[in-house]
């Protein structure tokens, strides 16, 4: 019996190790060391840090060969069409179909929630948000909608022609929006995407800005299905894990594919300077490892909740204190650290998936990372900035 007891004894310990390293296998990147930048993050790190904006995830998971879905992004969560938000479109590679954003490029608004799903998907979405919007109460006249769908391409795991995403899927994501933590890596649309020769997804991060510079915050969501050389703070990661161009090791797409990138924030910004934080966003792609391969939609879409647009008004905009040009550097700083993060973090909670023909994309090797970024000294980053960091930064 004493035996019995010992060998159950191990096999608890040996079955709650195993827990742990499963758990930490799909932690997210400042929760196994990598810090990206010097500014505080929000309380979530996630671009539900920025009040009122929620994110939902529909999944669409069907035998073999379905690994898609939707996710969607609300600036708040009243009636958008009749209460818009200031946005703006920046297009670094447009490979790829951003239905909407000749509008808002146009007149400067959103005025509906943001759906990302796969490339063959956008008419169904934009369908359902032109339905989600006509049958919202208060909009019975309404004769126009600006429907906003971003995509990337998951025909590698997914059967993408089989047209599997539905009005109903978009609506479930809808209403499963939240304010929530949001659910990162395999999830919603995210689900067959992949990223440097690994499993991409979802990823989300947010920066606080010092209350000296007015305290706002900046979040970030990316659906990450790219290529380039994987590049972690500075440490090549891609080349020592041997995934990049020309690699004889890497099967799957590697060089091609997209990223959607979507930032929100509470500053008061004017469309135009919204423009100019999206086209900031793009540099922490670079950061990242990408070279924008000719088939990559890079495609920023951003806003600000810190004030709306009434869609009956006699004013040309409603009048509000905007944060000037001379100000805009620390938001530039943040935008840029929250997107790199947000990527890290899509690869890291990502889980291997495997969909059509077999096809397998194998999450990136946690712990390898850790290791090579040890040897590199880029973890445990913050740890090592100057001076008192409760007092600089926050």
């Amino acid at each position: 019996m004493r035996g019995l007891a010992f060998s159950t004894f191990i096999l608890c310990i040996t079955a709650a190790v195993a827990l742990t390293a499963q758990e930490r296998a799909r932690s997210r990147a400042r929760e196994v060391g990598i810090e990206v930048g010097i500014l505080a993050t929000g309380p979530l790190n996630s671009i539900t840090d920025v009040e009122g904006v929620k994110v939902g995830h529909k999944t669409v998971w069907q035998g073999d060969a379905v690994r898609t879905g939707v996710t969607v992004i609300l600036p708040h969560g009243d009636n958008l069409f009749q209460e818009k938000v200031p946005a703006a479109i920046y297009l670094a590679n447009a490979f790829g179909k951003l239905a909407g954003s000749t509008q808002v490029a146009e007149l400067g608004n959103l005025e509906t929630p943001i759906a990302l799903t796969n490339t063959l998907s956008v008419p169904v979405a934009v369908q359902a948000l032109i339905g989600y919007t006509l049958h919202y109460p208060g909009n019975e006249s309404v004769r126009s909608v600006n429907a906003v769908v971003g995509e990337t391409n998951d025909g590698w795991l997914n059967d993408i022609r089989g047209l599997h995403v539905t009005e109903a899927d978009v609506i479930a994501a809808i209403e499963a929006a939240v304010s929530d933590p949001v659910e990162e890596g395999s999830v919603g649309a995210g689900t067959g995407t992949s990223c440097f020769g690994f499993k991409g997804g979802i990823g989300t991060s947010s920066r606080q800005l010092p209350h000296d510079f007015g305290g706002y915050t900046v979040g970030v969501l990316v659906q990450t299905n790219y290529g380039g050389i994987l590049t972690i703070n500075g440490a090549p990661v891609g080349r020592e894990l041997g995934k990049f161009p020309l690699s004889q090791y890497t099967k799957g797409p590697q060089s091609e594919g997209s990223c959607m990138i979507v930032v929100a924030t509470d500053a008061p910004l004017s469309p135009r300077n919204l423009k100019r934080l999206a086209k900031r966003a793009v540099l922490a792609l670079g950061r990242t490892g990408s070279y924008m391969g000719n088939g990559s939609g890079d495609f920023v879409v951003a806003f600000s909740t810190a004030y709306r647009i009434p869609y009956n008004s006699e004013l040309l905009n409603s009048p509000v204190t905007l944060v000037s040009n001379d100000n805009m550097n620390t938001l530039f700083m943040a935008v840029v650290e929250a997107t790199e993060e947000a990527v890290y973090n899509s690869l890291l909670k990502a889980t291997s998936v495997t969909g059509r023909d077999g096809h397998t994309m194998e999450a990136i090797p946690v712990e390898q990372v850790i290791d090579i970024c040890g040897r590199y000294n880029v973890l445990n980053l913050q740890q090592r900035l100057p001076g008192i960091r409760s007092t600089r930064l926050k």
